[in-house]
């Protein structure tokens, strides 16, 4: 007895010292050096202020019904561009796609490099009228007020289309002569799918057989507060994007009178229906935190490095953790959501026909036919009738060891060398989604900075930027420009 607990009290013990030994040696100090030779280009602030204040006037807002779209703020923001950026319109090739889309091409002297491709949309997201009293500012008023400028796109994704074309209308005013070709690409309808805007774009460089060496989209950002173990500020480069379906769960049934119900009404069913699905969700998926923390873990506080370096025992106490916040659930899982219900229009009719909608966001490596099979065999009741519609794959995962990748975090780490840079899931959609089959090099990523509270403006109320992060993506887009634009990164 005595000896078999002193042989418990040494497994024990030399767990304990295997746990702290590759705490200290299985993270690496891999953050990259910044570009010694980087030199902030002069801005005139107050134009720059006042350009993008305008743009955020324009209601450039998509709705999911076609009806309301407002054709005239499009245009009229179309024409604030070229009014705006002479010199964009001056050496780049300007083509409208989808009627509001827009492409801009500066041609490059090497025609055996592959261009480049940056990224944004304009439109943006309606303004709730339950929440329209709790904005500061009008949402389209383009407020420059305590040091940010106010309204919709400022966050979303207004700062991307213009941080570019201010980058650009710099660099021509310098010089610029590229040897790559740079293309910019400015979506309309994001918010809604962009089926009428980016996948038309797609589309047309597609038949032009145009690849691209990678592709820069909106996504990832600098977070303060919001990864585990560290108080550095975080950069996190989107890699790859989680898949999008609507599962519609149909029951019907005879109705009737509520005085005579049967054992379970079509609503009974389908609310069984919805259960098994919360109930029985599909596995979690690490691969995706690993990468996070191989390019941060070493930076991270002991008991972090501890947990993080150890998956290989200690993955269940992590994944139980994890899937306690809905927040890091879903960065480990396909998320399950029950947004919608309906059933019968009156309290004492027996629905004849209930519908329930469940929103999937699918992680990379379980496809469409994946979850279809899991939802069908985890329901297993021939009375709900299941078909999909809203959906698409989830992306592929893009390479770490590109040009595009390494020019984007050393652009980052040389704008803020105590930022660290690391791979991350998209967890929301994006345009770029559209772009699969023209790069290997997809990432998503915008420079302003994040954190638990201004994250909540996404979407939601009081969006706004600080200027000088506004600034900033001016300052980070026209030095990936620029350094895209040589041909001494193949």
């Amino acid at each position: 007895m005595k000896k078999g607990f002193l042989l418990l009290i040494a497994a024990i013990s030399v767990l304990v010292v295997l746990l702290v030994v590759r705490a200290f040696t299985v993270f690496e100090d891999n953050q990259v050096e910044p570009n010694q030779e980087f030199e902030p280009f002069a801005l005139d602030k107050s134009a720059v202020i006042e350009r993008f204040s305008a743009a955020i006037r324009f209601p450039t807002i998509s709705y999911e019904e076609s009806n309301k779209f407002d054709e005239a703020a499009f245009l009229g923001l179309h024409r604030f561009i070229e009014s705006s950026y002479p010199l964009v319109h001056q050496y780049m090739q300007k083509t409208v796609i989808g009627d509001y889309s827009l492409v801009y091409k500066l041609p490059g002297n090497s025609s055996s490099l592959k261009p480049v491709l940056f990224m944004g949309h304009m439109d943006v997201v309606p303004v709730d009228t339950a929440t329209r009293a709790q904005w500061l500012h009008d949402p389209f008023g383009g407020d420059v007020s305590d040091g940010a400028i106010w309204g919709r796109g400022a966050l979303d994704d207004k700062v991307t289309v213009f941080a570019l074309l201010e980058a650009m209308e710099h660099l021509l005013a310098k010089g610029l002569t590229p040897q790559r070709t740079i293309y910019f690409s400015f979506g309309h309808d994001e918010e809604i799918g962009g089926e009428q805007g980016a996948a038309e774009v797609a589309d047309w460089f597609a038949q032009q057989n145009i690849e691209f060496e990678f592709i820069l989209d909106e996504g990832g950002a600098i977070t303060r507060g919001l990864m585990v173990g560290t108080d550095n500020t975080v950069a996190v480069v989107g890699i790859a994007e989680k898949g999008y379906a609507n599962v519609r769960l149909t029951i019907s049934d005879d109705g009737g009178h509520s005085s005579q119900p049967p054992e379970h009404t079509a609503v009974g069913v389908l609310s069984q229906a919805i259960v098994k699905l919360e109930n029985n969700q599909l596995p979690t998926d690490f691969q995706f935190i690993k990468k996070t923390f191989d390019k941060m873990g070493y930076h991270t506080d002991f008991p972090t490095r501890v947990a993080m370096s150890n998956l290989w025992i200690l993955s269940p106490l992590i994944e139980g953790v994890m899937l306690s916040k809905p927040s890091s659930a879903a960065s480990i899982r396909t998320t399950t959501a029950a947004t919608m219900v309906e059933g019968s229009s009156k309290s004492n009719i027996l629905p004849t026909q209930a519908v329930g909608v469940i929103n999937y966001r699918l992680m990379p490596g379980t496809s469409i036919a994946d979850l279809l099979e899991h939802v069908t065999t985890t329901i297993n009741d021939p009375r709900v009738d299941i078909d999909l519609y809203m959906a698409n794959e989830a992306s592929n995962v893009s390479t770490m060891d590109s040009m595009g990748y390494r020019l984007i975090e050393r652009t980052i780490r040389t704008m803020q060398n105590d930022t660290l840079v690391a791979p991350y899931l998209v967890q929301g959609g994006t345009d770029a989604k559209h772009f699969a089959a023209l790069s290997d090099s997809i990432y998503r990523f915008m420079m302003v900075e994040l954190n638990p509270e201004t994250l909540k403006q996404f979407h939601g109320v009081n969006e706004q930027i600080p200027i000088k992060d506004y600034f900033s993506a001016i300052q980070f887009y026209g030095e990936l420009i620029k350094q895209s634009a040589l041909d001494s990164h193949q």
